[in-house]
């Protein structure tokens, strides 16, 4: 039987979360999707048509430590990110998501356009006098280990929700890399198309997956894999 692990923060228990990929063709991609609509929701925030896009902007160091921890499957990592969804700038979050053993976990908090704006243009104090602990964290990190605004990932989200077992099913289709960091904040901004024909399928739960859900996501000849979108993005920019 498989048992998710509770961590506690400063305010609140965190409950650390299985998570599953698997990298995906076209063909696979619309035989998991006819199954899904048939048998779940879609996320109540997603569009008309059950799809919305996601633009994140990821943080490393000046040595690649997220993704050499990443590529190397170091068992404790974490990456910083700041994310938005559509062209919907008036909500932004910084995400630190990280994985203890296998299972993983994300802390986040909302910021303002204007705070994004001062990261990108290097002036960070902003993050010091917010008194929230992940913004100090990250301006810790971004003074003593020279974290900094990396790469910019975006790519087309169509997500599935499952009640029992608190299971969230997401395709993401159209990976592509942004290629200027400070114009993050422009939902305009050019992105290079990368790993064309391609889709990563991700399935998140608590402690346990639901058969029906297990099922409608099995492919013959499909293992999971560890794909990281930020790691794919990196070898391009």
């Amino acid at each position: 039987m498989m048992i998710a692990t509770t961590i506690t923060n400063r305010k609140q228990p965190l409950k650390l979360r299985h998570e599953l990929k698997h990298n995906i063709n076209s063909h696979d991609d619309l035989i998991i999707t006819s199954r899904l609509n048939k048998l779940f929701n879609h996320d109540p925030n997603a569009s008309s048509h059950g799809s919305y896009r996601v633009s994140s902007l990821y943080f490393d160091t000046p040595d690649d430590k997220a993704l050499r921890q990443k590529v190397d499957g170091v068992n404790r990592r974490e990456k910083f990110r700041l994310r938005y969804y559509g062209e919907n700038t008036s909500f932004i979050k910084l995400e630190k998501k990280f994985k203890i053993n296998g299972l993983c976990g994300k802390h986040s908090v909302k910021v303002t356009e204007e705070q994004v704006r001062k990261i990108l243009n290097g002036d960070i104090n902003c993050l010091l006098n917010s008194g929230h602990p992940l913004l100090i964290e990250l301006y810790s990190k971004m003074k003593g280990q020279l974290l900094m605004p990396k790469t910019i990932v975006t790519y087309d989200r169509e997500a599935f929700i499952y009640q029992p077992g608190n299971v969230r099913v997401t395709i993401d289709r159209n990976l592509r890399l942004g290629l200027d960091i400070t114009n993050f904040l422009n939902p305009k901004l050019f992105h290079a198309p990368v790993h064309e024909g391609l889709a990563v399928l991700e399935v998140k739960y608590d402690d346990f997956l639901p058969e029906v859900v297990s099922m409608a996501v099995q492919l013959p000849n499909r293992q999971a894999s560890s794909y990281s979108k930020y790691a794919v993005c990196r070898k391009y920019d």
